[in-house]
């Protein structure tokens, strides 16, 4: 047996013979090469599986489910951050509110220019400690978040220590002595030395009289605690006030008293009203002011001014 080969180049050929046990050999291995190759090939060149069309559409359905998801979040969180700003602006619109309360009522308490400045900012400082919020940058609504918290914490303490201030002034003002003890009358009678209507004999008046219309209202002059409320010789019915700082009045001839010992009464409050019990020719009301117990004329304070 021959093989022939042939010169791509030159196209001559070659034959060369074969005996055939070598023939037998060269057979074998073109049939083992072959078979190698084969099944190299079908291994390496497998054929593609084809993928199955439920799972592409699961992945679509998972995918478009997603999207869906995504899509609400992204409505509630544009929903929240709407209703955030809505509520940033009524709060915007309070804090106006508030400084122009506080300007009125410095205004009303005729404090010093500048004392309380509702419309500027709270003087700050302090040394840098190079805190990690330096180096992170906060959304825009977060710090229009903390100025407005603190607005509304500067303007609560300047109101706190305002009202503090004029609760101060209100309490001077109950407690600071003015006014009539009547809301209808006339004085009868002045303090110092008259006749005594009962002898005729010059004697000393520790008071004044306003006569009045019996069952009339007696008010207080000033806020302060009762002290007596009772029978007391010579005055009859008798309401003594005690204002502090040395300060007393009474209130002498009632006909009914209206509060008792220990009792808290307000500036202009109605501790009883007018009669003529005692040592009285008539509904009347003898108020007198005791200072440091001592009694003193109460025309100085019936017709000063009230504290402001």
């Amino acid at each position: 047996m021959n093989i022939i080969l042939i010169d791509p180049k030159t196209g001559h050929t070659r034959s060369i013979p074969l005996r055939g046990g070598l023939v037998a050999t060269v057979v074998l291995g073109f049939l083992i090469i072959g078979g190698l190759f084969g099944w190299g090939g079908h291994a390496l060149v497998a054929p593609v599986e084809k993928v199955p069309t439920t799972l592409t559409e699961d992945l679509k359905a998972d995918v478009q489910r997603n999207a869906e998801v995504i899509l609400a979040a992204k409505k509630e969180a544009e929903d929240r951050l709407t209703a955030l700003t809505m509520r940033l602006a009524e709060l915007q619109a309070k804090i106006v509110r508030l400084d122009a309360l506080g300007e009125r009522l410095v205004e009303v308490a005729k404090l010093h220019d500048g004392e309380f400045d509702f419309s500027a900012d709270s003087p700050v400082g302090g040394p840098h400690d190079g805190d990690l919020e330096d180096a992170i940058e906060k959304p825009s609504l977060l710090l229009l978040i903390e100025s407005l918290a603190s607005d509304i914490e500067r303007r609560e303490e300047q109101l706190e220590i305002l009202e503090s201030l004029l609760e101060s002034r209100k309490l001077q003002s109950d407690v600071y002595l003015a006014g009539r003890p009547v809301r209808w009358g006339w004085m009868s009678s002045r303090f110092g030395r008259r006749n005594d209507p009962f002898t005729g004999k010059l004697a000393w008046h520790h008071g004044v009289d306003f006569a009045g219309k019996d069952g009339s209202d007696i008010i207080s002059v000033g806020s302060g605690v009762v002290t007596w409320a009772g029978e007391r010789h010579g005055y009859g019915l008798l309401v003594e006030v005690n204002h502090g700082k040395g300060y007393s009045t009474r209130y002498a001839h009632a006909k009914e008293l209206l509060v008792g010992v220990g009792e808290i009464v307000r500036k202009g409050q109605t501790v009883a009203l007018m009669g003529s019990t005692g040592r009285s020719t008539g509904p009347h009301v003898h108020f007198e002011v005791l200072r440091n117990s001592k009694a003193v004329d109460p025309s100085r304070y019936i017709n000063r001014r009230a504290s402001k």
